[in-house]
């Protein structure tokens, strides 16, 4: 379909023309301009870093590298050809490649991205959690899918039938077409439409993809099972402690509170079978030596603790890690059915307000 200018004689057809006749090389200049503007290709992205290869026995690049609002990888892959060349078969073994990629992964590779001669991690990090809306990284979260996306100038019918095939085998692979047009003599416009999945499809598809469609409503159905555990214990909880009385429920799977002091939070945390409740240590990006030494102090005043709080605890250094926990655990989850979760909230709630008082005058105490 050719776009037209609308003037006075009626519609005047608004000639096509190529990236080549235009001077427009891949990327230099789409790249570029895709990376600044890239709401274009899909909303709702956030880009990680360009020509990214940070894997072994292999010199291939991923063009840009994207994370979405649901914590999703995302390949972007361009061209400038009218057929798309293999760019599908590459981007295939990008997203294989990168499935595995870890949080800290993630927040090395943006830092690098942003400033390469001098990464800031802990901007980074903070950039990444508050695109995500996540208060601290969830590895559980991660990457559950990587999606794909293809822009090129046009896509040949070898590669339009196989990512049509492969979208119906679950993968979310798409087709974003740049088509330029040159106005007489006036600017250049870029035409940019996804083509493949169709946008308005999504409202009509019944038949394709069922597989995939229900591996979805599995994990939309988790979120909401789990969304609906958290409302009715932070609703519990308000009547008998202030401790998370502003915080509001969601998707995750835990949920802190403050201390008092900065670093140290009381949270719970819920899996489908069992609950807890913990104190979590974490006094930064690069601080492991501060946070060891906060949990030994406090690890050093057990017995007080635990005698206090009236039960044992476990005490979880976690070297590997960027905190420390000590936690207690309770039975029942949110798959623990909804007629018992009354009983779960109740010893989650009972326990929180006993850790709290058992290592909050402690935890102020420290001098670090």
């Amino acid at each position: 379909m050719a776009i037209y200018e609308v003037n006075g004689q009626g519609l005047v057809a608004i000639a096509e023309t190529n990236f080549s006749a235009e001077g427009i090389y891949e990327r230099k200049d789409i790249q570029n301009l895709l990376k600044m503007n890239i709401e274009v290709l899909d909303e709702g992205l956030m880009v990680i870093a360009e020509e990214f290869g940070d894997w072994l026995d292999s010199s291939r690049r991923i063009d840009l590298l994207c994370l979405d609002t649901d914590a999703n990888l995302v390949v972007v892959e361009l061209k400038r050809t009218d057929d798309g060349g293999h760019m599908e078969l590459q981007a295939l073994r990008y997203a294989a490649m990168v499935a595995r990629m870890t949080f800290d992964q993630l927040v090395d590779t943006h830092a690098r991205f942003k400033n390469p001669l001098q990464p800031d991690e802990d901007a980074a990090r903070s950039a990444i959690l508050e695109f995500l809306g996540w208060a601290a990284p969830d590895e559980d979260q991660l990457a559950q899918d990587v999606r794909i996306i293809l822009a090129s100038a046009n896509f040949g019918k070898e590669l339009t039938t196989a990512v049509l095939w492969l979208n119906e085998r679950g993968i979310d692979i798409r087709c974003v077409r740049l088509k330029p047009h040159r106005m007489q003599d006036g600017p250049l416009l870029l035409d940019i439409q996804q083509i493949i999945p169709p946008p308005e499809a999504a409202d009509f598809q019944t038949q394709i993809g069922v597989k995939s469609q229900a591996k979805r409503q599995n994990k939309t159905e988790r979120h909401t099972i789990r969304y609906k555990f958290w409302e009715e214990l932070l609703n519990y909880a308000k009547t008998k402690t202030p401790i998370h009385a502003n915080r509001k429920p969601s998707q995750d799977g835990w949920i802190s509170g403050g201390l008092g002091r900065s670093g140290f939070s009381l949270t719970y945390s819920v899996r489908q079978t069992d609950s807890q409740v913990e104190l979590w240590i974490s006094l930064g990006k690069g601080t492991a030596d501060k946070n060891m030494a906060a949990f030994k102090a406090l690890k050093a005043q057990r017995e007080a603790i635990e005698t206090k709080f009236g039960d044992e605890l476990e005490w979880m250094d976690l070297p590997d890690s960027d905190g420390c926990r000590i936690r207690y655990i309770v039975d029942g989850g949110w798959r623990t059915p909804s007629d018992k979760w009354p009983e779960v909230h109740q010893e989650l709630v009972d326990a929180m307000i006993r850790l709290n008082e058992a290592v909050r005058d402690p935890v102020l105490a420290l001098e670090l």
